[in-house]
Formats: C-alpha cells, structure tokens, sequence
C-alpha cells in the first residue's frame, strides 16, 4: 500500500452496505451477496490487522433490520453459526481479538452463545480488536445509557451535576474504546443509518460506490489515503489560517 504508516487511523468503522445489490446485478439470490460479505470481513480485517490498525468496528446487523424478509433474517442469523463451526481453529489460533456488541435478549441462545466463546477464547489475543455489531443501533445504545445513568440518580449514587459526556462516554457498549476516526460507507449511500451516533462526533466520513463484497485492499487504500489527506482541527484552526 502507497500510504504513510506513521499516519493511520487507530480506529475505524465500516457500513457493511451493498450485499444484497452486489447479488442482484450478478442474478444471484440476495444470500449470496451476504455470504460474499461475510468473508471480506475476515478479509479486510486481516489487512487493517496486517497494518497495524488498532480496532476496526463493523456494522453487521442493525435493530431495524429485523424488518427485512424472514428467510433474509434467518440467514444472517444462522450464517455466523455455521461458520464458527467450520472456522473456530483459524479464530482461535489467530492475533484478533473479537468483540460483540448490541443488543443480546433478541437472537438466538445458539448465536449467544457462540458470541461468548469467540470472545472467551480470544480475549487475550493482542492484535486488533474485531468489533461486530449485532442488532445494533445508536438511539438504543444512547438510551440504554441514559437510563443506566438516570438509575444512578435515582439510586443517590451521582447527582446531575456529575453528568458529563466522560461519564456518558462510560455507559456506551465502546466505553473502553479510542476515538473514532474514519468512518467508512461503502455502496454509494450517504448517510449513517443509527451507527454510532455519539461516536462520530468528530470522526472523519469516506463514502465509496464500491459495494461491500467487492471492496478489497485497493479500496481500503484509497479510504485510507483519503484520510490522510485532511487536516483534523477538532473545532480549533490551522496554523496558516
């Protein structure tokens, strides 16, 4: 990759979006493009792994995508089982260390539990941190947070005044996380669907036409390059200005 090393982001997210049109423009049932999908996120995880980058979060599967089709639902459902069972040994045996979050009282007790174990069994791996999000959405994060926050309250436990964002930041599923500083969107759609909301405060945006099935080494070089490329000031100005 043509890109500067001393200059990548240590934390990037990725809108899995264009599944289902990568299979239509192929005449192939939708399925086929979410099982493309799901192995360029073992792809692209191993490049961002390979390069150093520190924590790659994925948008998988929102709160509202439980709307779609039944037979779409139930194989995105059953697809991260499978594949466990066929894959487990390379997991196990590889630096990332993989992380869930969302919310956990809607899927399966089979999903659930093969969560559990993947984060058991490398939660003391040392290389980058993997983050899936299932059945996950921002406004259900932010208000799970407000409500931990409103129980201590009313439990005596901290008074308003003790409210700050450090404190918000601590009730959100990426409390122990860094910064978020690319957010990447891929499938020529140009919005942030319910992700990571709080997160993104200051996070820089890349969209890319490119569906997610096709997007590969060379597109997460040119996100990467076109993060390099803007001066982030944080509210504050350049020197020259």
């Amino acid at each position: 990759m043509n890109i500067d090393q001393t200059n990548l982001p240590k934390h990037i997210a990725i809108i899995l979006d264009g599944n289902g049109r990568w299979a239509k423009k192929r005449f192939l049932p939708r399925t086929m493009g979410h099982r493309k999908g799901a192995f360029n996120i073992r792809d692209i995880a191993g490049i961002c792994n390979s390069l150093g980058i520190e924590y790659l979060t994925m948008f998988c599967f929102s709160t509202e995508n439980w709307k779609r089709p039944k037979e779409e639902v139930k194989y995105l459902m059953e697809t991260p089982i499978r594949y466990y069972k066929k894959y487990k040994e390379k997991i196990w045996n590889s630096t990332m260390k993989i992380k869930f979050i969302g919310r956990r009282d809607r899927i399966s007790s089979t999903l659930k539990a093969v969560m559990e174990e993947i984060e058991e069994k490398t939660k003391d791996h040392t290389g980058l941190v993997l983050t899936l999000c299932v059945d996950y959405g921002s406004y259900d994060e932010l208000t799970t947070a407000m409500k931990e926050i409103a129980t201590l309250v009313k439990e005596n436990k901290i008074e308003i005044e003790d409210i700050t964002p450090a404190l918000i930041e601590d009730h959100l599923f990426t409390k122990d996380y860094p910064k978020l500083d690319l957010l990447i969107r891929t499938s020529g759609e140009i919005r942030i669907s319910n992700y990571l909301l709080w997160q993104l405060g200051y996070a820089e945006l890349y969209f890319t036409d490119c569906y997610w099935p096709d997007f590969n080494e060379k597109e997460l070089e040119k996100a990467l390059l076109s993060y390099q490329s803007r001066k982030r000031r944080y509210g504050g100005i350049n020197e020259n200005q």
